[in-house]
């Protein structure tokens, strides 16, 4: 097995953005399922506009390719941050990622965040590759930074067989961050160990981000890292302005997609403390019932509107920011407080949310 560095003690790469508040706030673009990917430069340019700091892509084949994506976005913007939240591990070699990650970064001039995802194991099963374990995600960061510096990457180990990796040109950029999507306490520990900041999921009450950020930081020390210098991106479903049944349907539809996975649901609802059994009778909905992979893939928008009906009503206010701009903005505020870096604001389009925006920074949040 090939010998695994430490991680450079670098400064806080992304951590804390030059500007105001609304710098500290993430959206993403193309949030969900989507049949054109066109409108992401334009709600990139809407995110410029509006005053946050990045913009995310959530990628999923055959709409919303990384490289392509953050390509256009790259070259149509000129400030914002341009993140994926998120891209698994294994499924491209990691010389393709590596050189897809600085390109990104040196045609935005050092505007890239590298961000990925444990996923689910069906996800690598249905693609022939081995379910990710902790020793591969440390193994494959390890590969990434040491090609990112243009060292040659000999490696036969959990992660699969590269005998001979290296990117032959590179830009005068830094690497970009490297980021990891967490829930349970071992991957935020190991992304505190490991990784330039830690993405939170979807759906976390303030106490449970606050839980999770602590974590992070505990990994950080562990290891010997300076704490401040691992990002704890909080991920917050935001909707305000909107009539009754979008904000139903942007809370409560993604909410479903998330809880009903099994395993899934019961990881997110146990990080808040509240009682799982709940997931069985969401699960046992007819708009949800038999379904085994995941539920927007087969269901429409209205349809898990519908089935999140059957979700406690505190799993949808509690962990969400909802409302007038400034009921957000204090929302918002309570997870900045708790322990959150920054904030990626999901569900609401960069177009939708300069209001919310606009409440953040006049209350310096």
């Amino acid at each position: 097995m090939a010998t695994i560095g430490a991680v450079p003690d670098a400064a806080a790469r992304g951590a804390q953005p030059p500007g105001g508040a609304g710098a500290r706030l993430g959206a993403y673009i193309l949030p969900g399922r989507v049949p054109d990917p066109r409108p992401a430069i334009a709600q990139a340019r809407a995110a410029e506009e509006a005053g946050l700091g990045s913009v995310w892509i959530s990628e999923r084949w055959g709409t919303k390719d990384l490289g392509v994506v953050a390509g256009a976005v790259g070259a149509t913007t000129q400030r914002v941050r341009i993140a994926a939240g998120i891209t698994q591990f294994l499924v491209r070699n990691p010389a393709i990622l590596a050189s897809l990650a600085m390109t990104a970064q040196g045609l935005t001039d050092g505007r890239f965040m590298l961000g990925f995802g444990r996923s689910v194991p069906a996800l690598y099963r249905a693609l022939g590759l081995p379910a990710v374990t902790n020793q591969i995600m440390i193994d494959y960061a390890d590969m990434m930074r040491r090609l990112f510096r243009g060292e040659k990457v000999s490696y036969d180990g959990p992660a699969g067989r590269f005998p001979a990796l290296r990117l032959a040109d590179l830009p005068d950029v830094p690497p970009p961050p490297m980021l990891l999507a967490a829930i349970g306490p071992k991957t935020l520990a190991l992304a505190g160990a490991h990784f330039d900041g830690a993405l939170l999921h979807p759906f976390l009450t303030p106490e449970a981000v606050g839980r999770a950020a602590a974590q992070v930081r505990a990994g950080a020390e562990r290891a010997g890292r300076d704490p401040s210098s691992v990002a704890v991106w909080a991920t917050v479903v935001t909707a305000s302005g909107l009539p009754a049944e979008e904000e139903a349907a942007v809370v409560g539809a993604r909410a479903v997609t998330y809880y009903q996975i099994p395993g899934f649901g019961e990881q997110l609802a146990g990080a808040n403390g509240w009682d799982v059994a709940a997931l069985d009778i969401l699960r046992a909905h007819p708009q949800l019932a038999g379904i085994k992979g995941a539920a927007d893939s087969v269901r429409t928008r209205a349809e898990l509107t519908e089935a999140a009906t059957a979700l406690p009503e505190e799993w949808l206010t509690a962990a969400s920011a909802v409302g007038t701009p400034e009921r957000c903005a204090q929302r918002l505020a309570d997870y900045r407080t708790a322990g959150a870096d920054e904030l990626l604001l999901h569900g609401s389009t960069p177009d939708q949310l300069g209001p919310v925006v606009a409440a953040v920074t006049r209350g310096g949040n």
